[in-house]
């Protein structure tokens, strides 16, 4: 099989980075390309870019929780290096959704799955979440839609 695109894109941008010698950068993307290939060995399989997006996404969430835990905890330091890792997660996932965009989209889902209550929720967010996979935080979208169908 071949690479997927956005994993031939990361490689890339560590060649990139290792010429460049940029170690933040280059800490970075070895930690996602260690983490795509974590799945792949795990899996034993060769993943596609929505598998990549995935795994980019859950770094994301990751990062976005430690750094809130890292300014609860008044550890600035600490907190910065997270963001640092973070702008470059964010490099390679495809453009965040406006609230206007997940909030049609998920009228839609609604519409198509004549979803009316919160027992047909699971329904809705599967119909949604390959949409969504890194370009929205699905936490929120899963209280949007909570809301509409409450």
């Amino acid at each position: 099989m071949t690479d997927c695109a956005l994993k031939s894109e990361l490689k890339a941008a560590q060649k990139d980075a290792m010429r460049a010698k940029d170690k933040d950068r280059l800490k970075t993307l070895r930690s996602i390309l260690s983490a795509i290939k974590d799945v792949e060995v795990n899996e034993r399989i060769e993943l596609d870019d929505a598998r990549v997006i995935a795994v980019l996404d859950k770094m994301q969430k990751q990062r976005n929780d430690s750094i809130a835990q890292f300014d609860a905890a008044g550890r600035d330091d600490l907190s910065e290096v997270e963001k640092k890792e973070l702008e470059v997660i964010k490099q390679f996932l495809p453009a965040q959704l406006t609230d206007q965009e997940i909030d049609q989209l998920i009228d839609q889902a609604i519409s198509e799955t004549g979803a009316s209550s919160m027992r047909e929720m699971g329904q809705v967010m599967g119909r949604l979440k390959p949409q969504l996979q890194g370009r929205a935080d699905m936490a929120v979208v899963s209280k949007q839609i909570k809301a509409k169908l409450s």
